[in-house]
């Protein structure tokens, strides 16, 4: 086991664990930690937990210190710096005619990287538009393509049940969801129905996609020939959380039966 302390470099963010360097840390406490892209300004989402060699997946950069007065100080004209630069690459991009969107712009604590954050419908050539800002602001430039899924769980909205969004409201990292959720739990695979507002698919069909998996391996197959009272008949449709299905009987016609529920 590893103490480990979650914490996120954004508000509303994702989580990354790191190891707390010997700080008992609470919720809410802003700290300045060590990250691949060099020193972050961030806060505690969760406090000091011990977690498996398997959990943890890599190593964990530490905490560097409890931030003070002067990282505040820092941290906020970082900011204030980073949306001027915002508003002038916003500005290079429609010179250039370049296609892309760009919606933020952030320095790492340390001011060392300039991190600009896009969108963009396909692959952009920004090699042009990353010397002349590096040339501009003296620092390295990274500029990153962002997902759809992303850019939903920042701008926020409701969803088809009439919820706010779940990656905006509690979803700290965003699973991968595939078709074969949907098909498991037979719903329609009209994109419709089972795409959210980010075009992609809804994110509550990872939530019980283990319990209907459980379900199938108990239940028949809609085609399976099934023995009942009125003889056997062919399953036509299946309630897999119901433990029912309706099958098909010659001479009877469609008729219900009830399977004990997979526990």
């Amino acid at each position: 086991m590893k103490e480990a302390v979650g914490i996120t470099l954004k508000d509303g963010g994702r989580i990354y664990y790191f190891d707390p360097n010997g700080y008992k840390l609470k919720k809410n406490v802003t700290v300045i930690v060590e990250t691949e892209q060099g020193q972050q300004f961030g806060k505690v989402a969760k406090e000091n937990i011990e977690l498996t060699p398997k959990e943890l997946k890599k190593e964990l950069k530490k905490v560097i210190r409890i931030s003070n007065k002067e990282d505040y100080r820092k941290n906020s004209k970082n900011n204030k710096d980073a949306k001027e630069a915002l508003i002038k690459c916003q500005k290079l991009v429609a010179k250039k005619k370049l296609k892309m969107k760009v919606l933020d712009a952030s320095y790492t604590f340390d001011r060392d990287k300039l991190i600009f954050r896009f969108l963009a419908d396909n692959r952009v050539d920004f090699r042009e538009l990353a010397k002349e800002l590096a040339a501009i602001y003296k620092v390295r430039i990274e500029l990153r393509q962002m997902g759809v899924r992303d850019k939903a769980k920042e701008v926020g909205g409701c969803g088809p049940c009439g919820q706010k969004l779940c990656c905006a409201r509690f979803l700290k990292e965003l699973d991968t969801v595939s078709i074969n959720m949907a098909k498991n739990q037979n719903l329609s695979l009209n994109p419709s129905k089972i795409n959210g507002v980010c075009g992609r698919l809804l994110c509550c069909l990872k939530y019980e996609d283990e319990t209907y998996k459980e379900c199938h391996k108990c239940m028949k197959k809609v085609g399976d020939k099934i023995k009942t009272e009125f003889g056997e008949g062919k399953i036509v449709s299946v309630e897999l959380l119901e433990g029912k299905y309706k099958v098909d009987v010659p001479e009877y016609g469609i008729i219900t039966v009830e399977k004990e529920i997979c526990k």
